[in-house]
């Protein structure tokens, strides 16, 4: 342990330069904006580090320890809350991160899909920590810049941080899915959190030709950047720009794994075969796992290998609301032994997302794209919103 040190000894001014050589800063503008804004200055104390004894745990980093200072200036992600605010574990240590200071790389990336001239309007979903809305108020300046926060703690911390380094933003404590009506609309609304759903609210509440940046996932797999531009029918659609990985709106949160969903002794548990490979589920594949987890909704699994070398694979499926699938991937096979249980059939919905995604060409993720409609559906494209998948 050694003494806080009374200067950030140039680290933000370093971490600035790493993000502009690895491309991640290539705007000016956002170049001089991230070497303003210290982040140590909106980072809690204490912070959060993975349990070195237990990875499921974790435990509180005082701003005093050297690990404080090296995280707060490195290209990662840093766990500021867990809990709830509440730390549920043992002597005091967390068992869910559930606010973190996003890895400045992202950040980054997701500053520059907004496409600043610099006199936009802008909502951020999200206020956390307030480093990302100081960001924003150096380049937009805070009369332009409305953030809102669910946790009223995180909200006050975020707002001292934010005070404290002469950023004076419209700041609101509320459900950030339902924006900040009374403030639009905006040019450009901006998400730190991931959505299952985008919020009608985000797209009502930006101008015809506004654009949000959101992190979105299907929860099967894990998030991607998405930029969509609001046109004048209330539709919002646009390209995947990429990875990213975000904790989710506290309203779509699941909790409990494989086991809490899936009773293989259940009364009504049906036997069959199924043409479609298990396996396939293994085979992580970009962009088709983004079509099977939006055309099968809720879907997550499991997979448990067989004897070493057999290449043998039980793999259960289950949409945590009552249905679940088990298959029985034996090599060599081209059918295979299943089980089922619940309302849904859920190794025949697969399969029809599958073949949806081979139908449209197997597009990698790269040449996806999402659309919005006025009536809350999210439709998956390819290369142009006209050719969407699995209609």
């Amino acid at each position: 342990m050694t003494s806080t040190p009374s200067a950030p000894d140039g680290r933000p001014a370093a971490l600035t330069r790493e993000l502009a050589a690895s491309g991640h800063l290539s705007d000016p503008a956002w170049h001089t904006v991230f070497e303003r804004v210290p982040r140590h200055r909106f980072l809690p104390d204490p912070i959060w580090a993975p349990d070195a004894l237990d990875e499921d745990q974790w435990v509180p980093v005082p701003r005093s320890d050297p690990y404080w200072w090296d995280n707060a200036y490195v290209d990662a992600a840093v766990v500021t809350q867990v809990d709830d605010g509440k730390p549920a574990g043992p002597d005091g240590r967390g068992l869910l991160p559930t606010s973190a200071a996003s890895q400045p790389s992202l950040v980054a990336g997701m500053l520059d899909a907004l496409g600043a001239r610099g006199d936009e309007t802008v909502l951020e979903i999200g206020t956390a920590t307030g480093y990302n809305c100081a960001l924003l108020c150096e380049r937009f300046s805070s009369r332009n810049v409305t953030s809102v926060e669910i946790d009223p703690v995180l909200g006050e911390q975020a707002a001292a941080n934010l005070n404290a380094t002469g950023h004076a933003p419209r700041l609101v404590v509320g459900d950030g899915a339902l924006g900040v009506p009374e403030r639009a609309p905006f040019d450009r609304v901006l998400a730190t959190v991931a959505a299952r759903r985008v919020p009608a609210a985000w797209i009502t509440q930006t101008r015809p030709g506004g654009l949000i940046v959101t992190p979105w996932t299907t929860g099967y797999t894990s998030g991607v950047l998405v930029r969509l531009t609001v046109g004048d029918d209330g539709t919002a659609s646009g390209p995947i720009l990429g990875d990213a990985g975000f904790m989710g709106l506290r309203q779509e949160r699941v909790t409990g794994g494989l086991w809490d969903f899936v009773d293989e002794d259940a009364p009504g548990v049906a036997d069959e075969r199924i043409g479609f490979s298990p396996a396939l589920l293994s085979d992580r594949d970009p962009g088709r796992d983004l079509v099977v987890g939006l055309l099968v909704p809720g879907l997550a699994y499991g997979r448990y290998d067989g004897p070493e070398g057999s290449g043998e694979a039980t793999v259960y499926v289950y949409d945590r609301a009552g249905s679940w699938a088990v298959g029985e991937f034996v090599p060599g096979r081209n059918d295979y032994e299943a089980h089922r249980y619940g309302p849904r059939d859920l190794w025949a919905e697969i399969e029809a997302a599958h073949t949806a995604w081979e139908a449209a060409g197997s597009p990698g993720r790269d040449r996806l794209g999402l659309t919005v409609t006025t009536t809350g559906d999210h439709r998956l494209w390819t290369d142009h919103p006209g050719n969407v998948l699995g209609v």
